[in-house]
């Protein structure tokens, strides 16, 4: 049975889409996501794709991990990143799932960032000109949503399922070595950093790999 809670911040969630696809027809999904002690978590999302795209930011960077270290919006072009060689994991996961464009607003506490707001279109005009509009629309209920939030990081790595199945093994053993080559980290260190950021993300391990390799969507639901 679901708590008081998920519902109320399901049925938020439900009116907040509502009304960016009135003004945003083609947004595709958005998140939520706090940020606690230098550590950005995605608090609720959308849809799977957004905490997916989420969980790629984590692992290798984004624009939602620039607005929370600037404290300023982000608005990319997906094509551009792939003609610029910019975060390129990103993009590609990005593109497996038809996003073309992502918007990343910060959430502040006076000047500090406290979340992160990032909206994902399959237009690469999808947010152009509508940036304080969609500010306007999400702002104040994120802010909310970031300040009464009640996330445990280290909860969410304890949650984190460890893959099962050879298959998944495998998958799990594929995507560590794309990190290793894109990064030239370690195995230990890219394999930590793709169970970290799943954590973060709040998504199976499986699922995230399967984004890091370009195979997102078919499978690694939660």
């Amino acid at each position: 049975m679901a708590l008081r809670g998920e519902i109320d911040i399901a049925d938020q969630l439900a009116r907040v889409t509502e009304s960016l696809t009135a003004v945003v027809p083609s947004i595709v999904a958005f998140s939520i996501g706090i940020a606690r002690h230098d550590v950005t978590l995605t608090y609720v999302s959308s849809s799977l794709e957004a905490a997916w795209l989420d969980g790629v930011q984590y692992v290798d960077d984004g624009p939602c991990q620039q607005a929370a270290r600037s404290g300023e919006v982000v608005a990319v072009d997906h094509r551009e990143l792939l003609d610029e060689g910019r975060w390129q994991l990103f993009a590609q996961a990005g593109a497996a799932v038809g996003i073309r464009s992502t918007l990343s607003l910060p959430v502040l506490d006076a000047s500090r960032v406290i979340g992160g707001v990032n909206l994902y279109g399959s237009g690469t005009d999808t947010f152009v000109g509508r940036h304080d509009e969609v500010a306007a629309l999400v702002g104040g209920w994120a802010g909310g949503a970031v300040t009464n939030a009640d996330l445990s990081f280290r909860s969410r790595v304890e949650a984190t399922d460890a893959p099962r199945r050879l298959e998944e093994v495998e998958t799990v053993r594929v995507a560590v070595g794309v990190l290793v080559d894109a990064q030239g980290v370690s195995p230990e260190v890219a394999e930590s950093k793709l169970y970290e950021a799943a954590a973060r993300a709040g998504i199976p391990v499986v699922a995230l790999a399967l984004m890091v390799i370009g195979e997102g969507g078919e499978s690694g639901g939660p």
